[in-house]
């Protein structure tokens, strides 16, 4: 789990970073982005704030934040692997599809072979 932190509050931030150590990561490479401001349109942000719908309430306990964090890492992980086995089962349906398709071309075309061999040998 690689976490950066960008808050505007220099208290906020420099608690945070303590409290995260190894597993800061720069905001580019990070998997989940902490901030003390909302953000809209990421699904990396974790906000933290004293409102309720915040990801984690302040004040809070180094462990609470390492739990909130955890959970936050496995329900985007688990989201992931979830799109991933979409997308090969949508490729495995898609290859019986493809055989199932070839399989009436084979047919219908031996029905074509029947019909003309038929008319030829009367």
């Amino acid at each position: 789990m690689r976490v950066a932190v960008e808050c505007k509050s220099p208290l906020m931030q420099k608690s945070l970073e303590l409290f995260l150590g190894k597993y800061l990561s720069s905001v580019k490479n990070c998997d989940i982005l902490i901030r003390d401001v909302k953000c809209m349109n990421d699904k990396r942000c974790f906000y933290v704030s004293s409102s309720k719908n915040s990801d984690l309430v302040k004040p809070f306990s180094k462990s609470q934040l390492m739990l909130s964090l955890e959970n936050r890492y496995k329900s985007m992980y688990k989201a992931h692997q979830k799109e991933e086995f979409l997308v090969e089962r949508n490729e495995f349906d898609f290859d019986i599809l493809e055989k199932r398709i070839e399989s009436l071309t084979k047919e219908y075309q031996a029905n074509i072979l029947r019909a003309v061999r038929a008319f030829y040998e009367k």
